[in-house]
């Protein structure tokens, strides 16, 4: 948690304030930082101070965030569903703490209301003005950036937010719910099948249980079974940019791959565009901790990890837009057009591809109804916490399995680790196999393999083959998570470029292998290390042919890509990260830059 960081420019709370704020949520998170009184006069230079009276909104709850307030005196509440039947306090800010979390940054709509509880003054600033200050003061930034992350982070954990109402057994509620945890948007999924919330709830909007699932908000918005896209909009999430541009760069993923790529395609001028179907992070940010990730020595979250990367990417005027679901791929002209599912259509002059892979499904008798409900591709905390009293089991060898099975350790009494093979050795990483061999928990099961999945509406057993014995048996297990390995997300390039046998990506001399020789000829040079088949479209991760499967080999990919996509511009990077194309654009910050 940030609160195991130090926070550069904070200053304990003197005595006098303290007396003045007595009801002020106590910084245990280190998500609450006090700005330095320098600090705070350096914003005062920019911003505009104004006197407030108790019951003022300073931000409203479900209204864009655009503006920067900082507590000169007074309080201010952080309240939600306010002015309804629902309201309740969050927390309350006392003098020299800033108002905002992570949609602040990235322009989302705000989860909460910000309400003056004491009267005092405010100092407020746009966030043009904001942008321009970090740039110059980095320690404020840095400070600003780790509270809107720890303050996202609580807002998850608290579900805060809007609130999904919908069964565990309709698949809607399953891909809404899906949506908001990969996104990593506040929320509270209301079960109808077990809360008796959601009686209460569908006769105040008299609405029926067939008509779900829902998502409302505030009692006064309703959005009966929205689109993955329908939501993102009504969220904030960004749009696809409008058909008739053309950018210097389209990077189609938003894995670790995805989102190097774009960091330093942004960072050194090039109009960059990111597109992602579902949500950032890929498979890595669904982790629950990544412990041999380069420069973490104590691990992060594949959430955090990817909060970060978004945010850097952004920094530097990288778009990102989700969800955008790729289609086809066809040159045009001097450009390459990306056509989406939804018809739409962005060109740029060059292409990364970094679509990852998606876990392979279990094919079992009695899964597919469960799935989602209580079998998982993934385990996030949104799983885990339905896992407190039962056992659970975890299917697969690799280091996302052993990552999964210590994570959910954490939650359930009892986690069986199914692995196929004879040992672990073959594909996880020795620090893993360590933690997992010894966690008390954790009992490992060596040539085992599921053979069907038991249950009605919810998992009852998994049936299961130990393969040194041929002994068959029911494991009682209220819950199963599936890690048996990936296949690349590939099938819209089919015919586009060349692909290998099983669907990855060739790049370097395998794709020029299998190209024409008349066409490296016409471009007089041979293809470059990650490109593909096609002058011009390159690809990074877990989607190449021939890549390291992890988190650090992916982002040297996707930052290695750029330079080869500057090589295809003709352009060359200079010294320090700066472009020397004369016609480099200049930077467009979402943020700090």
């Amino acid at each position: 948690m940030p609160g195991d960081e130090t926070r550069p420019g904070a200053t304990p709370l003197p005595d006098e304030a303290q007396e003045r704020v007595p009801f002020e949520t106590p910084d245990i998170y280190g998500a609450y930082p006090r700005l330095s009184d320098d600090q705070t006069a350096r914003l005062a230079q920019h911003g505009r101070r104004h006197a407030v009276d108790a019951g003022d909104v300073l931000i409203r709850e479900g209204d864009r965030c655009e503006t920067f307030y900082v507590v000169l005196s007074g309080s201010v509440a952080i309240v939600e569903g306010y002015g309804t039947s629902d309201e309740h306090l969050l927390r309350v800010h006392g003098p020299g703490r800033f108002i905002g979390e992570l949609g602040l940054l990235n322009g989302q709509v705000a989860f909460y209301t910000a309400v003056i509880r004491d009267p005092g003054e405010i100092l407020a600033l746009s966030m043009d003005q904001l942008r321009d200050l970090v740039t110059r003061d980095s320690v404020l930034g840095d400070v600003v950036l780790r509270a809107c992350l720890g303050r996202r982070a609580l807002l998850v954990r608290q579900g805060a937010g809007f609130r999904i109402i919908g069964s565990r057994y309709s698949p809607d509620t399953r891909r809404l719910r899906e949506f908001a945890a990969r996104n990593r948007l506040p929320h509270r999924w209301i079960d109808l099948e077990t809360d008796e919330e959601a009686e209460a709830l569908l006769r105040r909007f008299g609405v029926g249980p067939e008509q779900t699932p829902l998502v409302i908000w505030r009692d006064t918005t309703l959005l009966r079974n929205p689109s993955n896209a329908e939501l993102a909009r009504f969220i904030g999430l960004s749009p696809l940019p409008s058909s008739d541009g053309r950018g210097d760069l389209l990077i189609v993923g938003s894995g670790p791959a995805g989102l190097a790529a774009a960091v330093n395609a942004a960072s050194e001028g090039l109009g960059t565009t990111v597109v992602e179907v579902m949500a950032t992070g890929g498979q890595a940010g669904t982790s629950s901790r990544i412990d041999n990730c380069f420069g973490f020595p104590s691990g992060i979250s594949g959430a955090e990890l990817t909060e970060r990367a978004v945010l850097q990417a952004e920094k530097f005027g990288a778009r990102i837009s989700v969800p955008a679901e790729a289609a086809r791929l066809e040159p045009r002209g001097d450009h390459y057009a990306v056509g989406f599912a939804d018809g739409s259509e962005i060109t740029a002059r060059a292409v990364v591809l970094a679509t990852g892979a998606r876990y392979r499904r279990l094919h079992v008798p009695g899964i597919e109804p469960l799935e989602g409900a209580s079998v998982h591709y993934s385990a996030t905390v949104y799983e885990a916490q339905q896992c407190r009293t039962d056992p659970v089991a975890v299917v697969g060898g690799g280091n996302s399995a052993g990552q999964a099975v210590l994570f959910l350790a954490g939650y359930a009494p009892q986690v069986y680790l199914l692995v196929r093979g004879p040992s672990l050795e073959a594909h996880m990483s020795r620090y893993l196999i360590d933690q997992v061999e010894r966690h008390p928990r954790v009992r490992v099961l060596l040539r085992t393999e599921v053979t069907e999945v038991l249950g009605d509406r919810t998992l009852e057993a998994v049936a299961v083959v130990d393969h040194r014995t041929g002994e068959h048996r029911h494991l009682a297990v209220r819950a199963l998570f599936v890690f048996t390995g990936a296949d690349p997300h590939t099938e819209w390039l089919s015919g586009a470029l060349a692909l290998d046998a099983r669907g990855y990506v060739l790049t370097g001399a395998e794709a020029q292998a299998s190209s024409l020789p008349e066409l490296w000829q016409s471009q007089g040079r041979d293809c470059l290390t990650l490109e593909t088949s096609l002058p011009g479209v390159f690809a990074a991760g877990d989607v190449r042919s021939g890549s390291v499967k992890r988190v650090a080999s992916a982002v040297g990919e996707g930052a290695m890509s750029i330079h080869f996509v500057h090589r295809y511009l003709g352009r060359t990077a200079a010294p320090g990260g700066t472009d020397s194309s004369p016609d480099t654009r200049p930077k467009e910050s979402a943020w700090l830059a």
